[in-house]
């Protein structure tokens, strides 16, 4: 047997005996779930497991309050495999998108590669990162150097597939208010300036410039406040809109031509409109060094891999902005049905399922694994570095 085999057989055994204790981890999250940047029950209990387990935790990195970084060393110096924890919810429907097994794959993945670190070079962090779910944590810890000396990072969703190289959205948040002049809507309604009536027309704008976005743009959105009374003219009214596209080149095309919906929104009505488009999601960088590995370990578990799809339906994530900067992997496991879809009661359901923790544990395995190998081949590190240099320029 070799080195990095039984290197790879202790990981997984480490995983295994502490199955219940990221089951009950994941179920702590689930039972409590916690909006962007205001995961402190994770956090802490995140931080708790890793410094028992050995890691040297550092709280509040990046300048945000519930983010981390859990650091361990191996035996000499070499790379630094970053596996990436989310742990934040969704505003009402709490964990359905299944972050909660995110974080404890992350955990798990750490307990695992930590049991044979002191035979390994380099170092393994786990990097707890907030606000994925339109706050862009990672993007603010990009900017607050938490990566700088990250050479690969890894992470795992849930999903209704288990893939390994499919794609992400860019994607850009973008609130408009709108404000107009108050009046009574059947006594005097020529004295109003009618600021939902900006709002409904940016709206339908935005309907009539579909037609002429290629076939990856999205365009979604939600009125965020319409107005306080039916007889009333409303003096306020606000929306939010997501702007996403197979490119961030494109993705600010597009929010440019969405913004010029909503002044002529405003031109048309009378209305004053302001607008704030928060930093963007960039697309994911593929990385077939890291893809062909962590495929390689997921098969010699048993994990079944479905193919990609010619048009793969995909979200938006900040993992895309750690693409960016460094060589990353973002695969999918599946934790129920095909077709099962995210951000619903049902994928909710099913991040607390007795699938969803298989799913969770396998996640934590194929991480375990890559970064072992990584970790044992630097020429690895190189070629998905290489790779990574590669492809950035022709970003477009």
């Amino acid at each position: 047997m070799s080195l990095i085999t039984d290197l790879k057989q202790r990981a997984l055994a480490a995983i295994d005996a502490r199955r219940a204790e990221l089951v009950n981890l994941s179920a702590s999250l689930h039972a409590h779930p916690e909006i962007a940047f205001q995961e402190f029950h994770a956090a802490q209990l995140l931080c708790a497991t890793l410094e028992q387990n050995g890691f040297a935790v550092t709280r509040g990195v990046g300048t945000l309050e519930t983010a981390f970084r859990a650091d361990c060393p191996g035996n000499r110096g070499g790379a630094t495999i970053a596996l990436l924890a989310e742990y934040d919810a969704l505003p009402d429907i709490g964990h359905a998108c299944g972050h909660n097994l995110i974080a404890g794959a992350a955990i798990g993945a750490g307990i695992g590669v930590r049991a044979v670190m002191e035979q390994l070079p380099g170092r393994v962090v786990v990097i707890g990162t907030p606000g994925e779910e339109g706050g862009g944590g990672k993007i603010i810890l990009i900017n607050n150097r938490v990566f700088d000396d990250v050479d690969a990072a890894l992470i795992v969703h849930p999903s209704g597939r288990t893939m390994i190289g499919r794609g992400s959205l860019a994607s850009t948040r973008l609130n408009l208010e709108f404000s107009g002049r108050a009046a009574h809507a059947a006594a005097a309604p020529d004295d109003g300036i009618n600021a939902l009536e900006a709002v409904i027309l940016t709206f339908n704008n935005i309907n009539a410039l579909r037609l002429h976005l290629r076939a990856d743009a999205r365009v979604h959105g939600i009125i965020t406040n319409g107005g306080s009374a039916a007889n009333i003219i409303p003096d306020f009214a606000s929306a939010q809109f997501s702007v996403r596209a197979a490119t961030q080149k494109y993705a600010d095309e597009i929010l440019r031509r969405v913004i010029a919906c909503a002044n002529a929104a405003g031109i048309a009505t009378g209305a004053q409109l302001k607008y704030t488009a928060k930093p963007g999601y960039a697309e994911m960088i593929s990385n077939s060094v890291l893809a062909r590995v962590f495929a390689d370990n997921w098969r010699a578990l048993g994990v079944p891999i479905d193919e990609l799809r010619a048009n793969e339906r995909m979200g938006s994530t900040d993992t895309g902005n750690v693409s960016q900067v460094v060589p990353a992997l973002h695969p999918y496991i599946a934790i129920g049905p095909e077709g099962i879809p995210g951000h619903t009661i049902e994928f909710r359901d099913a991040a607390i399922s007795d699938a969803g923790h298989a799913g969770m544990l396998n996640a934590a395995k194929g991480m375990a694994l890559t970064a072992i190998d990584l970790l044992g081949d630097p020429g690895l590190v190189q070629q998905a570095k290489q790779e990574f240099a590669n492809k950035k320029p022709g970003r477009s």
